[in-house]
């Protein structure tokens, strides 16, 4: 038996985000349904709401159909009472967006990091964050600070395992960013965000078994297993990029050879396309860039595949052969019941969907692919920054996930 006034409090807080995110994505919506939706008691919702209410997170408006008696008064979430700091980082960029309750971006910076340039990451995001909490309007109305990052995070104790391409080993970013704004902070790996994006926010909440493929800079897979996501020993579950495809192939900068990175990631991509330019094969990307094929990026890469492109598309089969024979040993192992692809190659890449579904259907065992699909994101060139502020709103709302 709970007795602990600890023990009571975490229950009471506990039923205030199950009871928030209710509100959230059913409002308006009377204090009775909310109790027979969560087979909660009334007296429970009632107390609940008057806090939420008290916070300004909740606010009335409205009146239900009577059932007898007096119409009821509807809640609903108060999605701009406050804000919070998304911050997603990759090998090629740090995005900071200010979101509200509602995982809305509501204003965004993108800063570019150079190659091959040393980081001391913590200084860096320091400065970029002070500088966009200059244009915040009120920073005593920040709920906290989310940040993603690629490679593998202990998000328990805030640390950046290890990541190759920034040359990062047991970074302790989260209390270096709390030490720095005395906000609370929370960090994770950029495709556990995505995930936690997608079951929070977006067209797969009803699905207990799925699996977020992040394709871009690099190569990641977020797991969710019977609704609770898949981290590892260590948190380092997921490196879906460092799976060997191919014992004679490059080295990665992991260390390993034949890495599926190696053939799928955008830095892969781009160094395929300037091979076979260099060697003399025609695309419209040349033109494109005016003959600086430094310039040549994600977009226009996508923009020359629908443009019929020779060498894009001949690209793109390969991606797509390496990235399906990748998913059908995940779909192997796993048994999920739909797979959700982002990242900047899979935005706006309806082909490269399709191609892999088709890759999946013929070459997976049939009984793992019945009413299985892949399926883009669903938050677009937006999915980073939310992922990232999913963190946060995991632990505000405590969306269905164990």
């Amino acid at each position: 038996m709970l007795k602990r006034t600890g023990d009571l409090q975490l229950i009471k807080e506990l039923n205030k985000s199950i009871i928030l995110d209710v509100i959230r994505k059913n409002g308006p919506i009377s204090r009775a349904e909310i109790a027979k939706k969560i087979n909660i008691s009334p007296t429970t919702v009632t107390s609940a709401v008057s806090d939420l209410i008290s916070d300004l997170l909740v606010v009335e408006g409205g009146t239900g159909e009577s059932s007898g008696g007096r119409k009821p008064i509807l809640v609903q979430l108060n999605p701009d009472i406050c804000f919070l700091i998304g911050v997603a980082i990759d090998a090629s960029k740090i995005t900071i967006a200010e979101l509200n309750l509602n995982a809305k971006v509501k204003r965004k910076e993108v800063h570019t990091l150079d190659e091959n340039v040393e980081l001391d990451l913590s200084a860096e995001l320091i400065k970029m964050i002070d500088h966009f909490f200059n244009k915040c309007s009120n920073l005593n109305n920040c709920l906290g600070i989310s940040i993603t990052i690629q490679g593998i995070v202990d998000s328990e104790k805030g640390v950046v395992a290890y990541n190759p391409k920034l040359k990062i080993h047991n970074l302790p970013l989260k209390s270096a960013i709390e030490e720095a704004f005395h906000i609370p902070t929370y960090i994770d790996n950029d495709t556990n965000g995505s995930l936690l994006a997608e079951k929070g926010f977006g067209h797969y909440q009803q699905s207990k078994n799925l699996i977020y493929v992040t394709i871009g800079d690099g190569v990641g897979a977020s797991m969710l297993l019977n609704d609770s996501i898949f981290r590892g020993f260590h948190g380092g579950a997921g490196e879906f990029g460092h799976t060997t495809i191919d014992y004679k192939g490059s080295t990665c900068n992991c260390g390993n050879v034949g890495c599926l990175e190696n053939y799928v990631s955008w830095h892969a991509i781009y160094s395929r396309i300037v091979f076979e330019i260099k060697a003399g094969k025609d695309s419209l990307l040349v033109e494109e860039v005016e003959g600086n094929l430094s310039n040549i990026t994600p977009d226009l890469f996508r923009k020359a595949i629908y443009d019929g492109d020779v060498l894009a598309n001949s690209i793109l089969e390969d991606v797509a052969f390496y990235l399906g024979t990748g998913l059908v040993n995940l779909i192997h192992l796993f048994n999920p019941e739909r797979i959700i692809l982002g990242g900047d190659l899979a935005f706006e890449n309806p082909l490269l969907i399709k191609k892999v579904n088709d890759h999946i259907s013929q070459f997976a065992l049939q009984t793992h692919t019945h009413n299985v699909e892949v399926f883009p994101s669903s938050f677009g060139n937006e999915s980073e920054v939310v992922g990232s502020a999913s963190l946060l709103l995991h632990e505000l709302f405590h969306f269905t996930l164990k």
